[in-house]
């Protein structure tokens, strides 16, 4: 971004294997630019820092610090788990973190129902990672048979989406 910034570069490309990033500047924003699919995989998040007590200090008891702090750290929202399948068929998994969509705007029909017949290559939902909305397509053609998660809902990568039977 810094050499975006720095230099008369209105836009710059960068693609590797499966991502590909976009990086433009407003001049660029106001001439009309062809839509172009982003893919974007999720850098692993490092650990949260451990707090340092002075070695004269004793801890806390437990039961303390649980009043104080909340019991498990998290760099996000909550991930809903998403609800069990009931079929034989291997489930279509979440390719990225991020928030599960349905349609593509509020309001818009859903891409896809219970009962709709897909074709490979047809986009089933959007997955949102960082302000990025990412067309999430199917990777085999047959027919929609659960749905798994709700709407708005955070998922994780590898998290089953939908039961597609061929």
């Amino acid at each position: 971004m810094r050499l975006v910034d720095s230099r008369d570069i209105v836009e710059l490309q960068l693609k590797q294997s499966e991502c590909a990033i976009t990086i433009r500047k407003k001049e660029a924003l106001q001439k009309p630019q062809p839509a172009a699919p982003v893919t974007m995989m999720q850098p692993p998040l490092p650990p949260p820092p451990q707090p340092v007590l002075p070695s004269s200090q004793p801890p806390p008891p437990p039961a303390a610090s649980s009043a104080l702090a909340p019991s498990t750290p998290s760099a996000g929202p909550p991930v809903s788990p998403p609800k069990p399948s009931t079929s034989s068929h291997a489930p279509f998994k979440c390719p990225m973190a991020g928030t599960f969509y349905r349609s593509p705007s509020p309001g818009a029909p859903p891409f896809v129902k219970v009962g709709d017949k897909v074709q490979k290559g047809q986009v089933l939902c959007i997955i949102e990672a960082m302000k990025l909305m990412n067309d999430i397509e199917a990777d085999q053609s047959g027919t929609v048979a659960e749905i798994l998660v709700e709407d708005g809902k955070p998922v994780s990568v590898d998290a089953p989406l939908f039961i597609i039977v061929p």
